[in-house]
């Protein structure tokens, strides 16, 4: 979206009555191709312009969006947020970013875009070969489809404290779903990847292939007696681990008190030697942002480092409700306050591969599906449904199924213990990890 139309919104905002304001423009255009069973099942295009405003009236604020960005648009757009800002109930921690936080000068190119636009033929001959391939797998019966797709998209934001940056980033992704099916039932099995650049996409056929596989290895799952038991959660899925700990150490939570790591801040929260890093200028990561969402220069942080609670993650609201600085990670989307979010979160690497962790703990669960957390925030309490692999002797031994794994986090992130096979898949990583003791329910 044009920067000058974006500066005209801000300053009809604060001509209107505003004390402060920021705009934003956001733009998207998408294609995505879906086949089943050989045949195309769905082509799906998307082209968007949308525009959104905060404004600032004392210590009161609102904000608005639309996606209509006439001239006469906009002006209504104007007047109805300042008129909401002027009932708004005040809130004493409202207020663009300090302008000595701001990101300044060139912008980094983190080499997030892809210029190249896919036609659709090419989009469809890479899902029907990934949904081939998945075909192909021994055992695998039917197909839950092959897909993919290509999206583009910008960002810009002006405010009347001085920041004008743009962030543009494209995406391609490819995925393939297989049932597999025998005597004693069917399964599913998944395999999918999202990059920047389109020539970071693995092969089609390998994702299918790969999908297939994981369907065919379920078969014949079991139900497992209740126990207690080294739990290993595969490199694809244990960055979920991280999930709560981005909500406990988030500056709304702390600012609230309804985190279970409120008064950790410097302590020892993982074993000593556990990194965990977040860092916004990955090139081509799919999370990286050359500024956060409020204009705020951001860059590479440990969160967890050599096992000890380091920082918070604070927007500008939370930090000034704590007392403290701004660390660059506001999220936010067109309308509404920021929240907070990070950008691209890693566990580090250890040593150990995962069939050393295997072996490291003889028999245990090797978890490959999660589904239906639960957490209580306040107290670190947590289980998840889950499926994957029992094993014993540190080999694979057979698929089991219908089971919950629970324990309380605190305790779980004290004795997790990263793998070495870390890949990079999204913008919340991890390797295999192992916890050498928790609780199965299962029958």
């Amino acid at each position: 979206m044009d920067e000058n139309l974006l500066n005209d919104v801000v300053a009809a905002a604060l001509a209107a009555g505003a004390d402060a304001a920021e705009a934003v423009g956001a733009e998207r255009r998408a294609l995505s191709i879906g086949v089943r069973n050989g045949a195309l099942e769905e082509v799906e295009r998307e082209e968007s312009r949308d525009l959104g405003l905060r404004v600032f009236i004392g210590q009161r604020q609102a904000s608005v969006s639309g996606s209509d960005v006439s001239a006469e648009a906009r002006a209504k757009l104007v007047d109805r947020c300042v008129a909401m800002a002027r009932l708004a109930p005040e809130d004493p921690y409202a207020s663009l970013a300090d302008p000595d936080r701001l990101a300044r000068g060139a912008l980094r190119d983190l080499d997030l875009y892809d210029p190249a636009e896919p036609a659709p033929e090419a989009l469809e001959a890479k899902a029907r070969i990934a949904e081939a391939a998945a075909r192909a797998v021994d055992k695998v019966t039917n197909s839950d489809g092959g897909s993919a797709s290509w999206s583009t998209g910008q960002w810009r934001m002006v405010t009347s404290a001085g920041f004008s940056g743009l962030h543009r980033a494209s995406a391609f992704s490819l995925g393939a779903s297989a049932i597999a099916g025998d005597e004693g039932g069917m399964e599913t099995g998944y395999d999918g990847r999202s990059v920047r650049w389109q020539s970071d996409l693995p092969e089609p056929d390998a994702i299918g292939t790969e999908a297939g596989r994981r369907a065919a290895g379920r078969l014949g799952a079991r139900k497992i007696a209740s126990t207690t038991a080294p739990v290993i959660f595969e490199n694809r899925l244990a960055a979920s681990l991280l999930g709560p700990l981005i909500g406990a150490i988030a500056g709304p939570s702390i600012a609230r008190g309804t985190s279970f790591l409120k008064d950790r801040l410097g302590q020892p929260v993982f074993a000593k030697g556990v990194s965990v890093t977040d860092d916004p200028h990955r090139a081509r990561g799919l999370g990286s942002s050359p500024f956060d969402d409020e204009g705020v220069a951001n860059g590479p942080v440990s969160l967890i480092q050599d096992g000890v609670l380091t920082t918070w993650l604070l927007n500008t609201a939370s930090a000034r409700q704590l007392g403290l600085a701004t660390t660059g990670h506001a999220s936010r989307g067109l309308a509404g306050p920021p929240g907070v979010g990070p950008s691209n979160l890693t566990l580090q690497p250890g040593t150990r591969t995962q069939a050393q962790l295997m072996a490291d703990a003889g028999a245990g669960l090797l978890v490959t599906s999660m589904f239906g957390p639960s957490l209580n925030g306040n107290t670190g309490d947590w289980s998840v449904g889950c499926s994957g692999f029992w094993f014993e002797g540190g080999e694979i031994a057979y698929p089991v199924s219908e089971i919950t794994v629970a324990g309380n986090l605190i305790d779980i992130y004290a004795r997790l213990i990263p793998g070495a096979d870390l890949e990079i898949r999204g913008s919340s990583n991890a390797p295999s990890v192992l916890i050498d003791a928790l609780a199965i329910a299962g029958l």
